[in-house]
């Protein structure tokens, strides 16, 4: 179909994904007489997906990806930082929670087990911003901001 419109495929590029439950190998595709790979993930719009939706490598990545930029940021979030409890949370909200955020209508349906996650690194997070002692329940600091 390429050649009738005449464009030109780079054969090299593209991936094959086909997103199943099924344990069988899927058949293969091919474009040009060349087979297309088969990833067992794909990132696409800064999304992970793989082949059982399971969303798993997608939460690591952007698990990572929080501990990275919270690493850049705890001399401002710190409990030692002078930054008021209200500027610590503007902070929170307008560099942390867009990076886990992002998506998350697509990967919401994902296992409590990975979105358990990135609810610890929440709380994890939430708590350095507080300097809650050990003592508050996690639940009382997400009511409470």
């Amino acid at each position: 179909m390429a050649q009738k419109w005449r464009m030109k495929a780079n054969e090299k590029k593209p991936t094959h994904v086909i997103f199943t439950l099924k344990r069988s190998p899927c058949p293969f595709v091919q474009l040009n007489s060349t087979y297309l790979v088969q990833p067992a993930d794909v990132k696409y719009l800064g999304i992970h997906l793989d082949r059982r939706l399971t969303w798993r490598k997608h939460i690591t990545t952007k698990k990572k990806q929080l501990d990275l930029q919270l690493r850049k940021l705890y001399w401002s979030l710190g409990r030692k930082s002078q930054l008021s409890l209200e500027n610590k949370l503007l902070a929170y909200k307008a560099i942390l929670k867009p990076i886990w955020t992002y998506g998350v209508q697509l990967w919401g349906t994902a296992s409590n087990s990975n979105i358990d996650i990135l609810e610890r690194f929440q709380s994890k997070v939430l708590r350095i911003i507080t300097d809650a002692l050990w003592y508050v329940p996690n639940t009382v600091i997400r009511c409470d901001l």
